[in-house]
């Protein structure tokens, strides 16, 4: 398969322009008026404008292409691969990978549509209509968590090797970060890679890892050097087939049960040193620069959840009535929803300027820290009160708010916990607490 090439496809153009035209289509059919809101809604909503502050009719049309997978092809089936514990990601990556959704904005040259990171951000929000938080979660990593620095800094023959079947779907990847006793404090990770001629030799193991059971390779962050635990990290390609790779175990999770979680060990692990990311030492670097992405895009998935729950609420308790009336006309009940609402569009302004400026080359660490910790705990806010409004069904596995309610509470830990989030800010704010100057 050539570079730039996809099946059934010409060109990345040509992935644009057929998405392009289903838009042309379905806007010929659809009548917009001054009424309509101006929040931007999924592509399946009300609204399909150019007056959008950030998308454009392009991205609206991949939206609306997505749409249509996630209804056909995945939320038929999240029931059963919640209930398994586990979804079929090759098949899955292969769907997304073949209509051009696994690097929307990687170079075209290894298969990517080469748009800007915009664009995953609409993307991101698109597959907030997947009804579990597992399966996004997992397409994430592979888009956003896991290949971005390779797609940055990695050498043409390991983007070749590792990056071009990812964005095709042909690989499915994992990110090996989190440790047992390293979480969100990365500088404290223990796992080594020993240079030995010409090889890497791995020992170790990650925790907490994302699509660990079925993935092809994983961007390893390492320690290569004993220097400073800032400057002594590297990230590196290890395939997942290399001998003395051990997957320990699949973990059992609370929440995003149809999303693999495993725990990975390294013994003595060779990995050629051509399968180095960039330069040797950089590796922390690379992550936070890894991290900004992954933090924004986890922000906008859960935007388009938050609103599903808070439309699902609406129509329930207008349904169900309390004390001869429905639910939602206690004044409570339909205050408390608005003052949701109002959170969750001001968290959507922050993400969209957030992201405005990062396609413009600016450094967002800090408004994606924000962005990060308002998503992380306005969701447990929306779950908690939601399913508060649903009564004992709230409290069923039958009903979504329940699976959001356990699925959204990882946005506060993973991907650096809230903590961590309030302590970058209180950096670029300039207010932690000063070291004493040393006598």
């Amino acid at each position: 398969k050539q570079l730039g090439t996809r099946k059934n496809t010409k060109s990345h153009h040509d992935v644009i322009s057929r998405h392009f035209s289903k838009l042309t289509s379905l806007s010929s059919t659809r009548k917009l008026n001054e009424n309509v809101s101006s929040k931007p809604q999924t592509a399946s909503g009300s609204e399909i404008t150019a007056d959008h502050l950030l998308y454009t009719p392009e991205h609206f049309a991949l939206k609306e292409s997505l749409k249509k997978i996630i209804d056909q092809d995945i939320n038929p089936y999240v029931d059963q691969w919640e209930a398994e514990g586990i979804f079929p990601a090759h098949k899955v990556f292969k769907l997304l990978g073949n209509a051009g959704f696994l690097g929307v904005n990687k170079p075209v040259e290894y298969g990517g549509l080469g748009l800007d990171f915009s664009y995953s951000i609409a993307v991101s929000e698109e597959l907030g209509n997947i009804r579990c938080g597992g399966i996004p979660m997992a397409i994430g990593v592979q888009t956003d968590m896991a290949t971005p620095a390779l797609a940055r800094f990695g050498s043409t023959e390991l983007k070749k090797e590792f990056l071009l079947p990812s964005i095709m779907g042909d690989k499915v990847a994992c990110l090996g970060v989190s440790e047992v006793g390293a979480g969100s404090d990365v500088a404290t990770i223990k796992t080594n890679a020993v240079r030995e001629g010409d090889e890497y030799v791995v020992n170790g193991g990650k925790m907490w890892t994302t699509n660990g059971t079925q993935a092809d390779w994983m961007c390893l962050l390492a320690n290569t050097s004993n220097g400073p635990s800032h400057k002594n990290k590297s990230l590196i390609c290890l395939p997942m087939n290399s001998p003395g790779v051990h997957i320990a175990r699949k973990i059992d999770k609370m929440g995003m049960r149809s999303s693999d979680t495993a725990e990975v060990f390294f013994d003595d692990v060779r990995v050629p040193c051509k399968n180095l990311i960039g330069q040797e030492g950089m590796g922390f670097t690379y992550q936070m620069l890894q991290f900004q992405e992954e933090r924004l895009w986890a922000c906008g998935n859960i935007l388009t959840m938050m609103d599903n729950i808070i439309q699902e609420t609406i129509q329930y308790t207008r349904q169900r009535k309390i004390f001869k009336m429905p639910v939602l006309y206690h004044q409570s009940v339909h205050f408390r929803l608005a003052e949701l609402e109002t959170e969750i569009e001001l968290l959507r302004s922050l993400l969209h300027r957030s992201t405005a400026l990062y396609i413009k080359g600016n450094d967002v660490t800090k408004l994606a820290s924000m962005a990060k910790l308002k998503a992380g705990r306005l969701s447990r806010e929306v779950g908690d009160s939601c399913l508060q409004y649903w009564g004992g069904m709230g409290f069923t596995s039958d009903v979504l708010v329940s699976r959001f309610y356990r699925d959204a509470r990882l946005l506060s830990i993973g991907g650096g916990a809230d903590e961590v989030m309030l302590s970058i800010i209180c950096k670029y704010m300039d207010t932690l607490p000063k070291a004493p100057p040393k006598k």
